[in-house]
C-alpha cells in the first residue's frame, strides 16, 4: 500500500524534505493565499541560505517576513517587494540578493518550469534593465528576450480542499501563484482547510491534479490576515 500524503503537522510535512541552501517556490499574492502554518515550520526549522520564489515577501511579521526577520533568506525572487521594511532595509544594506521579475514573467517561469519547457521568449522587459545581459531575437519585426524557466527544490502552497490522493480546490483569487509554484517544485508540500476522501471530487472540479502533490497537511483555522484595510468613516445622522 502507498504511503499517504496527509501528514499530521506542518512541522511534520517538512521533515526530511527542507535543508539549507535550497530554493523554494511559495505560493501566496500579498497575503493572500500563503501557506501560513507551512512558513512558520519553516522559520522554527531553522533551515537557511535558502533562495525563495515568492510573488512577494509577506508584511514583516507574516508570511515571507518572518524568515526575513530571522535571515533564513540569502535571495529573493519576486516581483514586488514594496510592503516589507525589512525587505527594504537589507536590500539597500547588501545583506540580500533580489532578482526582480515581472509579474507575467514570474509566472510563466513557473509554469514553464512545471511543464517541462527550459525557456521562452517573452516582448515584456525588452529595453529595460530586466533584458541586461539576456539574449534577445526578433519575431514578425518585434524584439523579445529570452527568459529561463524556474524549478524548485521545495514548493510551499495553500488550497482550500484537498482529497488524500491530493488533488486540490483553490478559493477564487487565492490560487494566485499556487499551482504554478506547485508544477515547478521536485516536492510539493500543500497546507489546505479540508481534507476529504479521494473521490469525493467531481474531476471537473479539481484546479490542480494530485499528481503535483507529495504531502499534505490541514490547517482548519488559518489567520488569514488583511494586508491592508480601507474603512469608511461613519457619516453622522
Amino acid at each position: 500500500m502507498s504511503q499517504s500524503k496527509v501528514y499530521n503537522s506542518a512541522e511534520e510535512a517538512l521533515s526530511g524534505i527542507v535543508k539549507d541552501g535550497q530554493t523554494l517556490a511559495i505560493g501566496g499574492f500579498g497575503l493572500c493565499g500563503i501557506p501560513e502554518a507551512l512558513i512558520e515550520a519553516l522559520r522554527d526549522s531553522g533551515v537557511k541560505e535558502l533562495t525563495c520564489i515568492s510573488n512577494n515577501a509577506g508584511v514583516d511579521d507574516f508570511g515571507l517576513g518572518l524568515l526575513l526577520q530571522t535571515r533564513q533568506i540569502k535571495k529573493m525572487i519576486s516581483s514586488y517587494v514594496g510592503e516589507n521594511k525589512e525587505f527594504e532595509r537589507q536590500y539597500l544594506a547588501g545583506e540580500l540578493e533580489v532578482e526582480l521579475t515581472p509579474q507575467g514573467t514570474l509566472a510563466e517561469k513557473l509554469r514553464s518550469g512545471g511543464a517541462g519547457i527550459p525557456a521562452f521568449y517573452t516582448a515584456t522587459g525588452v529595453g529595460t534593465l530586466v533584458a541586461e545581459g539576456k539574449e534577445t531575437r526578433d519575431f514578425d519585426g518585434r524584439t523579445y528576450v529570452l527568459e529561463h524557466s524556474l524549478r524548485a527544490d521545495v514548493a510551499l502552497i495553500k488550497a482550500q480542499k484537498a482529497d488524500k490522493a491530493g488533488n486540490l480546490i483553490f478559493n477564487k483569487t487565492a490560487r494566485n501563484f499556487n499551482p504554478d509554484c506547485a508544477m515547478a517544485g521536485k516536492i510539493t508540500i500543500v497546507e489546505v482547510e479540508e481534507i476529504v476522501e479521494t473521490g469525493t471530487f467531481d474531476p471537473d472540479e479539481v484546479h490542480l491534479p494530485g499528481i503535483f502533490v507529495q504531502r499534505i497537511v490541514l490547517n482548519a483555522s488559518p489567520e488569514k490576515r488583511i494586508e491592508k484595510t480601507t474603512t469608511k468613516a461613519v457619516e453622522s445622522a
